[in-house]
């Protein structure tokens, strides 16, 4: 808390020539008083509560590591196991109906935060090891009946004795999700060949799609609100297939502009159509010049599936009109059709853009004030973000394809500072030096033990790409206050996600199976309490699960001694070059079972 400074009580007459002792006193320690308010202040900002004594910034005093009192974390009530904080089915009251504005993200006040370890459910296991994980999980792992009573008629699930069994139903695939996605090939061929690599699934599911896509080389964000088909992304990620909470709601999705080769509907009960197409107009954002839409269900096939929708054949005619009108306005054209598939495929040439700019026209291309790339709390406007046209290699036609893509230099590289083809070449090298010296530190790395990875704070996607041949994949998170890189991860073939690590990450606990920091502490530890973000790292990793925590050596004691109060084990290790200013903490979650004592 800063201080008003002291005022003395009189002022001395203006024809003294001396100061009477007493007031100068006064004043001194007035002004002292104030700047040590200011110290204190700014001082709390990136000390926790526990820190011994007072410690100068990083800059000031590399030398001296940051110093922190050993502290023990309680357990939270079992009520907790499934907690994602800023996705609270106890605080959707606060917040509006409208567009389901309560399925956003919407974290609580600092004075809210849980400062304690969340239990697993009782009887947790070590999750099934991929790939058998695909088709079976734990019931006692995700222990919710209800997506598996209301879907039971769709195969999207089955319970049998101590496990749910994925059969690989849906909605829209009653002959199981190979043969959707078969179809779906016949109807893009560029899914065979290495062109389309990158996709996202709205309204997931249990992410069976995204799971057999995985096989055909296509990496699939399945994406789902938190809602009442109880834990969608929590199945998703406890079979080893990505997925982030989420939904297309008054908020961008936490991704860039013109980044995935293909976006995914299948019977999913967005109102495409509803409020001026402003979903759809996000879809467009994301989705790449060339990139393909593809939707099953309503109202795809309303001649002959209408009876089954609950709606009359001249309402479905007039749906299908209406979408296909509002696709044609913002350049998507018809690409095929068959059977309950259609897709859309987002155009290549700008000049389709040019009759935007009609002052009568809907919708309307965006000012120039629009930036494309922010998606971190952005509300969606109803405008169509048109492509940059000084970027040539981006459209999906342009592109390297998969995989000789991954190590290709894009060209958005350019519009990071201190961006080139060289720093992209250098970032590739370093961290395949780095896996090498990780894969000695922690063989655990390439084997059945880790499925589930997450980068915290990545640059280009080095630390995944050097992953690429592992049995595993990577959520490559970047900060909504560093340099946006995320695009670039895009355009190698890789997934990601904007983040603030101020704020709990949209996943739920125990869903993955390694997180990776590099220098986060040392970035951030201005902005974020070191501890709350060593929490949320405890929420979402699984029991028995790792962390590569690659540090200043200012910071490396202390976030050590905060890990050892959540139940980690840690271990110190140098650097492959021995580098004095920075460490490697390799720690691992142990496994634990709630005691109901000392619980929150």
């Amino acid at each position: 808390m800063k201080h008003k400074d002291g005022k003395p009580g009189s002022q001395p007459d203006k024809s003294s020539r001396v100061v009477p002792m007493s007031i100068m006193f006064v004043v001194l320690c007035g002004f002292s008083f104030y700047l040590g308010g200011i110290f204190c202040s700014e001082k709390e900002r990136f000390v926790t509560k526990e820190v011994e004594k007072a410690v100068q910034s990083p800059k000031e005093s590399s030398s001296s590591p940051l110093q922190i009192k050993s502290v023990t974390f309680p357990e939270c009530s079992r009520e907790y196991q499934d907690y994602t904080p800023c996705t609270d089915p106890r605080k959707w009251k606060k917040y509006g109906l409208h567009r389901l504005t309560f399925m956003e993200r919407h974290c609580p006040p600092v004075f809210e935060r849980k400062e304690c370890l969340i239990p697993p459910p009782d009887g947790y296991k070590p999750p099934i090891k991929w790939p058998k994980s695909r088709n079976e999980c734990w019931y006692r792992n995700v222990p919710y009946d209800w997506i598996n009573k209301q879907k039971s008629n769709q195969n999207w699930l089955r319970k049998e004795g101590e496990k749910f069994l994925f059969p690989g139903g849906g909605t829209m695939f009653p002959r199981g999700v190979g043969a959707y996605v078969d179809l779906m090939q016949d109807l893009i061929p560029e899914m065979l060949d290495g062109t389309v690599r990158t996709a996202i699934d709205t309204g997931c599911g249990v992410a069976s799609w995204g799971g057999d896509l995985l096989d055909r080389g296509i990496l699939t964000m399945s994406l789902a609100p938190r809602d009442n088909h109880e834990a969608q992304v929590q199945f998703a990620l406890e079979r080893g297939i990505p997925a982030i909470l989420g939904i297309i709601s008054t908020q961008r999705l936490p991704f860039p502009s013109n980044s995935f080769d293909m976006a995914h509907c299948s019977r999913c009960l967005i109102p495409w159509t509803e409020f001026g197409g402003i979903y759809l107009l996000e879809v467009h954002r994301i989705l790449r010049p060339g990139g393909f839409w593809v939707l099953s269900g309503p109202p795809v096939n309303y001649e002959n599936r209408w009876r089954g929708w609950n709606t009359t054949v001249e309402e479905q005619k007039s749906d299908y009109e209406k979408l296909t009108e509002l696709l044609t306005s913002m350049c998507f054209k018809l690409y095929n059709k068959k059977d309950d598939i259609a897709v859309w495929q987002k155009s290549s040439d700008n000049n389709c853009y040019q009759q935007l700019s009609s002052p009568d026209v809907y919708p309307p291309k965006c000012d120039d004030g629009t930036e494309p790339d922010a998606a971190w709390y952005t509300p969606l406007r109803p405008c169509v973000v048109v492509p940059e046209p000084k970027y040539k290699k981006l459209g999906l036609k342009s592109l390297p394809k998969w995989p000789e893509r991954l190590n290709v230099a894009p060209d958005r590289i350019s519009a990071i500072h201190g961006g080139s083809v060289s720093t992209f070449k250098h970032d590739d090298s370093k961290w395949k030096e780095r896996l090498k010296h990780y894969k000695k530190l922690l063989p655990a790395i390439g084997t059945d033990k880790i499925r589930n990875v997450m980068d915290m704070n990545t640059a280009y996607g080095g630390f995944a790409a050097s992953m690429i041949n592992d049995p595993l994949w990577v959520m490559n998170v970047v900060s909504s206050y560093a340099a946006n890189t995320l695009p670039v991860v895009f355009d190698r073939g890789l997934i990601g996600t904007y983040h603030d690590w101020c704020e709990a990450f949209s996943t739920y606990p125990r869903t993955y199976d390694l997180l990776h920091l590099d220098g986060l502490f040392t970035a951030e530890s201005h902005r974020c309490d070191m501890k709350y973000v060593l929490l949320e790292m405890d929420r979402i990793l699984r029991p028995n699960g790792y962390a590569i925590i690659r540090e200043s050596s200012y910071f490396v004691d202390a976030v050590a001694t905060i890990a050892k109060g959540m139940r980690w084990g840690c271990r110190k290790e140098e650097t492959k070059y021995g580098i004095e200013k920075e460490k490697i903490l390799i720690c691992q979650k142990k496994i634990w079972y709630s005691s109901n004592q000392n619980s929150r």
